[in-house]
């Protein structure tokens, strides 16, 4: 069963933008990251948490979708994400996080998968404007942007050919995900 959850967690970058997430399953989200392992059980992470459209509409002006699919802006309008989880660092708790924000992004999109939708993180942000929109305090460090909403694309994981590990679409818009084998990623 967590094979299965993990398998059909993938980086979605469409959604269906009408099918709404409510603040609830946001917070449910992030308690599922609250409680999971934290180094030195530090706790730095803080969320803001959007479902409003007009801030989605501000958020998403800041991001930078997929960057191997060069001829793509991101997501059209009716196809964005319906909801955005941004998460922080406070830095007046710790200046380092450690590995806390892979395993708090894996619970909280595995949390969104078991619920029915999908999610993609997204580094690549203008922090500066973005701090800006939100109104943060310096203490706080902009780390990721999680996109999320009802996913509206079909991602396809495939093994790796020829080493090249680039995701693509194609003619069909199904998204490819090459993944190395087993066996050559254990030493």
């Amino acid at each position: 069963m967590l094979k299965q959850l993990i398998l059909k967690n993938r980086s979605y970058r469409r959604f269906y933008q009408s099918e709404r997430i409510t603040n609830s399953q946001l917070r449910e989200w992030v308690d599922l990251a609250r409680n999971s392992a934290s180094a030195r059980n530090a706790q730095s992470l803080k969320y803001v948490l959007s479902i409003d459209e007009s801030l989605n509409a501000k958020i998403f002006e800041q991001l930078s979708w997929a960057g191997y699919l060069t001829n793509w802006n991101g997501p059209e309008d009716g196809e964005r994400p319906s909801a955005y989880i941004i998460m922080l660092n406070d830095t007046s708790i710790s200046g380092n996080y450690f590995c806390n924000d892979g395993i708090a992004m894996q619970s909280i999109l595995l949390g969104a998968t078991e619920a029915g939708f999908g999610g993609c993180i997204i580094h690549s942000v203008n922090r500066n404007k973005l701090r800006e929109i939100l109104n943060l305090s310096e203490q706080f460090e902009i780390l990721y942007v999680i996109a999320l909403g009802k996913p509206k694309e079909i991602v396809v994981l495939e093994e790796v050919k020829e080493d090249d590990i680039k995701y693509w679409r194609d003619e069909n818009q199904v998204h490819h995900v090459p993944k190395r084998p087993l066996d050559e990623i254990i030493l």
